[in-house]
């Protein structure tokens, strides 16, 4: 057991994407939400330079030397494991950075499933990065570190993500969504009706984003945009292209690079449409653009599977379900669903039962709320 005086924890929460899917890669808003499934670090300083790490759901544990972080090696001077590259990648970050990484000895255990979508990987990493914080006797700007978090995804794991997922695990607020300009990095909080519950269903079918098209996606939105210019000289981003002029030029592009590119425009512009429907609380029209972005992410951008079709085209039939898509970068991973909290319990029944009918699976489904983003809670204790 892990316990004395100095022993900290920090609750790291996952993550789930309303609307806005494969647009923060292209400068676009996006609206996730820091959900109630999470991570739980508790963590202790050592008098070593060394970040020992106990992964406990996984059964295993990596001892890393802090000079020894650029190597990307354990102590034994073996390959780091793919789990332990997540926490070095935050300590290698920031200590690129300028911030001082202290040793520590880390036990965590997560509820998160791996491989949904719901950006376990970056609830460690923001969990890691508080955990820095508090061991380092620093303080940063929370968005200073999730630039840092993601640049440790992005360069040192090798994963080209954008900058949601690290945000909103952890900016999330209790009851809202969170939009973000991913351009300039402004967000506000968006009230959430009270009556309504986030219902994510695991597919039961998991993705390896690294390994996935998730990269073939980007290059054919930086093809796009490298050919629009010639037409659009000022754009820098998908961000910046007006639907009108997509329309217009949209024949200039082959067929994949404007598929894939249309998706994102339009995607832009369901988000900002849905800014003043939640403000208003209008969540019915809130999740017929949920619905919409949907097919926009099976027909246009190609990242969806039969399996997550089944799940929306169910839960869309159900009633008091207002609106359902797949989340996430596809490929596998989770849909998620907004319905009425007095019609929940039918919906999940409804929905579980549905899709093993068609499919032959079995879909994991987990009840949501809006969570707060990683925080400390001192003094904790965890077994070993």
């Amino acid at each position: 057991m892990m316990e004395s005086s100095s022993t900290q924890s920090v609750i790291s929460p996952a993550r789930v994407n309303l609307l806005g899917e494969h647009v923060d890669y292209n400068d676009g808003p996006v609206l996730p939400v820091a959900i109630d499934l999470s991570m739980t670090l508790t963590f202790e300083p050592l008098d070593e330079d060394i970040i020992e790490l106990h992964a406990l759901d996984l059964g295993k544990t990596s001892t890393i030397r802090i000079e020894d972080l650029e190597d990307k090696v354990d102590i034994d001077s073996e390959p780091l494991e793919h789990f332990a590259l997540y926490p070095a990648s935050v300590a290698w970050a920031l200590k690129q950075a300028g911030f001082s990484i202290a040793g520590m000895r880390a036990v965590y255990t997560s509820d998160i499933p791996i491989g949904a979508g719901l950006s376990s990987s970056a609830a460690v990493e923001v969990g890691f990065a508080r955990a820095f914080m508090a061991l380092g006797g620093w303080d940063a700007e929370m968005m200073t570190l999730v630039k840092l978090t993601k640049k440790g995804e992005n360069e040192y794991v090798g994963v080209n993500s954008g900058i949601m997922d690290q945000f909103a695990c952890l900016f999330g607020r209790e009851n809202h969504a969170l939009y973000l300009d991913t351009k300039d990095l402004s967000w506000e909080a968006l009230p959430l009706p009270q009556d309504v519950v986030i219902i994510v269903a695991d597919s039961n079918i998991s993705r390896k984003l690294a390994g996935s098209a998730y990269n073939a996606r980007q290059q054919a939105c930086t093809d796009a945009v490298n050919k629009l210019r010639e037409f659009l000289p000022g754009i820098s981003s998908l961000r910046d292209v007006p639907v009108e002029g997509f329309k217009k030029y949209k024949d200039q592009l082959p067929t994949e690079v404007r598929l894939r590119a249309q998706h994102v425009v339009e995607e832009i512009t369901r988000v900002q449409k849905a800014v003043p429907l939640l403000k208003e609380g209008n969540i019915e029209g809130f999740g017929e653009l949920m619905i919409a972005g949907h097919a926009s992410l099976r027909d246009l951008y190609e990242v969806s599977l039969p399996e997550l079709d089944s799940l929306v085209e169910i839960a869309i039939e159900q009633p008091g379900c207002y609106g359902a898509r797949l989340t996430g970068a596809g490929f596998g991973g989770c849909t998620v669903n907004l319905v009425q909290e007095e019609k929940s319990v039918e919906f999940i029944l409804a929905l579980k039962a549905g899709y093993e009918r068609r499919t032959g699976k079995v879909a994991k489904i987990y009840p949501c709320r809006a969570t707060q983003g990683a925080h400390l809670v001192p003094k904790a204790s965890l077994n070993m």
